[in-house]
């Protein structure tokens, strides 16, 4: 059924732009602090192996394959209210996910008997990802379409979904190594009580971003009730044939190996390569200020102009280079490291600015084909997939350290520390590198198949 552009609404402007940058904001607030956090927490402070933690992330995906597309399948035949179709959610589920995510870090129980501590760790981490996170992620990313129909518009909202990530980045990896790491007999360990305060304060603001959302975005592309009767078979048939969903999953998925490689990864080899937390809270800062100097003002030119998929190839090679010769150097200063770290996050900040644009890309690609409006459901299998990405990027970082020998009691040691640093700089190096292969041979909508869709739905639309 064909969406219709709503008359009564105020024109798509800077109130959606910001506002669409608090969702993320709040998002971020908890997705990062788990994806940067969550595994240095449970290994130094609660005393629980690295792949241990590593493998209840993974498993927990598992679960998701079900809460994901039954969110997507609940969003998509929802029908609209006065706020819309997607925005309700935000209210109702933003002050789940924020306690849920601040329960995972509580300190007090690290004297507690090993088997609490990890049934504690498990059931938390579910309520948070699994079940209230997927309740106000896809609702919020499934918006985007309703915002506005022009793929300018759409590529903004994505360049300031990403500015959201970003700020929200900064607030969590500058600020918490300076509160959250101390310096004990000459050793800078995570103290496990601040953790506990930051989660909190986290959750506080998580809560406050997403209201600034409610309030200031507008949904003015009404998108009906999808009420076919449910096919499963037909749903998981249509997925495993749609190759720009699944090229832009698998793009999705080996972005975020890297990009969360490498933010769990500076949770060790600034403080135990590099010995320097300052060094650690630098890095999100120049991260952020490439993002925003550079990434966010330059990514919807350039992408207009050459396309975004054109675009995202070349940006995530440059950022796999960049970490390919800090491999090479093994610069013993850590602000040459941070140096490394800044041009990579430039390589795979461009294409994560315009990534949340190819989504609702997809999503026209497929009404293209099916003739069926799917936001919710695509935005579902997507999310799924990113959080593949995250559990991966987790897993195989805790499997990592193992191999490396990583452990509260090895921390310091040479040999393990040394490994820390080549595992820094390998992942992004092949992730961003396999990154750039899926999005070559995968991902078919290359700027001008998007330009021709977006003329057909128009056509079709009468716009």
């Amino acid at each position: 059924m064909a969406s219709l552009q709503k008359s009564n609404v105020q024109p798509f402007g800077m109130k959606d732009k910001l506002g669409y940058m608090f969702g993320d904001f709040g998002n971020d607030f908890t997705f990062i602090l788990s994806s940067s956090f969550m595994l240095k927490f449970y290994t130094d402070v609660m005393g629980i192996g690295a792949g241990t933690v590593g493998a209840l992330m993974m498993a927990a995906r598992f679960v998701d394959a079900i809460t994901d597309v039954t969110m997507g399948q609940i969003v998509d035949r929802s029908k609209p209210t006065k706020d819309g179709k997607f925005k309700p959610w935000l209210k109702r589920m933003c002050g789940p996910v924020a306690i849920a995510s601040f329960l995972i870090y509580q300190s007090a129980f690290a004297n507690m008997a090993y088997g609490f501590k990890l049934v504690w760790m498990v059931v938390t981490y579910i309520l948070w990802g699994s079940i209230f996170y997927t309740s106000i992620n896809i609702p919020y990313g499934s918006m985007a379409s309703a915002v506005t129909s022009d793929p300018k518009e759409r590529a903004e909202l994505s360049t300031w979904r990403t500015i959201g990530a970003t700020l929200a980045g900064l607030v969590i990896g500058a600020g918490t190594p300076m509160v959250a790491l101390v310096v004990v007999d000459g050793q800078t360990v995570l103290s496990g009580s601040r953790m506990t305060i930051i989660a909190g304060v986290f959750s506080v603001c998580a809560i406050i971003c997403y209201l600034m959302c409610f309030n200031l975005v507008r949904e003015r592309v009404e998108v009906p009730a999808n009420n076919q009767k449910l096919d499963i078979g037909k749903l998981i048939g249509s997925i495993f044939s749609n190759r720009a969903l699944l090229g832009i999953i698998a793009a999705a998925i080996l972005l975020l190996v890297a990009q969360l490689g490498m933010g769990g990864m500076a949770g060790y080899v600034f403080p135990n390569f590099y010995n320097s937390k300052e060094a650690q809270s630098v890095s999100s800062i120049t991260g952020t200020i490439a993002m925003l100097a550079i990434c966010a003002p330059l990514a919807v030119k350039l992408s207009t102009k050459f396309g975004k998929k054109e675009l995202s190839i070349v940006s995530c090679l440059f950022g796999a280079a960049s970490y390919l010769v800090c491999l090479v150097i093994c610069p013993s200063s850590p602000y040459v490291y941070v140096a490394f770290y800044t041009l990579a996050y430039i390589g795979l900040g461009f294409f994560n600015t315009v990534i949340w644009a190819m989504i609702t890309d997809v999503i026209d690609d497929a009404e293209v084909k099916n003739g069926i409006r799917e936001d919710g459901t695509i935005y579902a299998v997507y999310s799924f997939a990113r959080k593949v990405g995250q559990a991966l990027s987790s897993g195989m970082t805790g499997v990592l350290l193992d191999m490396v020998g990583y452990s509260q009691k090895t921390a310091f040691d040479p040999d393990v520390t040394k490994g820390i640093f080549n595992l820094s700089c390998i992942i992004p190096v092949v992730g961003l590198s396999a990154v750039a292969l899926a999005l070559m041979f995968l991902y078919p909508l290359s700027k001008s198949r998007v330009e021709a869709n977006v003329a057909e739905l128009q056509r079709r639309h009468g716009r």
